[in-house]
């Protein structure tokens, strides 16, 4: 099987789908990785843009990407680049390597990137564009989609849990090597915060831990 995570910053990838990404490794899955945005210069000096890239390819040797591709465009402001040109940038690389399952962001997070990125990934992914594509599935990302609007419809309503009981040290092992976007307790993005994360997801579907998504197009 081939699987593809699109995220928008470096770390987003492990944040909502480490757990997930590492039992498609292990159950021999092909498992490659995009990251639309460069991740540091709103933040950062631009030397970061480097030193993520560089945590990027360690945190994915971690989980154990075939792939992890890069696109640079601008951190935190997708909303200035035209929709047409964010999915433009991911079909082709989508086409290639014409995936089985892709993962990507909750489209209502509050992140506008993420939103963005999720919105051009769904519209490479359109059926009759990708009619390889069995499965598309939405992540929350700690520190973004639980701080979405308040609203019902709009919120993230998972249905479908990974036991990632086994794979859970390997996602916060991969997320370490990210130590600059790392925040200390109680912060979403700290390791003990992101392991009772996964504790509570676990607990309502009997098992340890879990990572949720919502199951967006399914076939077959």
């Amino acid at each position: 099987m081939r699987v593809l995570v699109v995220a928008a910053h470096p770390d987003d990838e492990v944040l909502g789908a480490g757990g997930t990404l590492a039992k498609h490794v292990d159950a021999g899955d092909e498992v490659r990785a995009i990251v639309v945005s460069e991740g540091a210069t709103s933040r950062y000096e631009d030397t970061m843009v480097d030193e993520l890239r560089s945590a990027g390819r360690r945190s994915g040797e971690r989980i154990g990407f075939a792939s992890l591709e890069f696109v640079g465009m601008p951190d935190q402001r997708l909303d200035a680049v035209a929709l047409i040109d964010v999915t433009q940038a991911l079909e082709p690389l989508i086409q290639d390597f014409r995936p089985d399952v892709l993962y990507t962001h909750a489209p209502m997070d509050v992140n506008t990137d993420h939103g963005i990125v999720s919105r051009a990934a769904w519209t490479a992914c359109r059926p009759y564009a990708a009619p390889w594509l069995s499965r598309f599935l939405v992540f929350e990302t700690p520190s973004s989609t639980e701080w979405a609007w308040p609203i019902a419809e709009g919120s993230f309503q998972p249905n479908h849990f990974v036991d990632v009981s086994t794979t859970l040290e390997r996602k916060l092992e991969a997320m370490r090597c990210y130590d600059e976007e790392l925040r200390p307790y109680p912060h979403p993005r700290s390791v003990q915060a992101l392991t009772e994360r996964a504790s509570y997801w676990g607990s309502r579907v009997g098992v340890t831990a879990a990572e949720p998504f919502m199951i967006l197009r399914s076939r077959g």
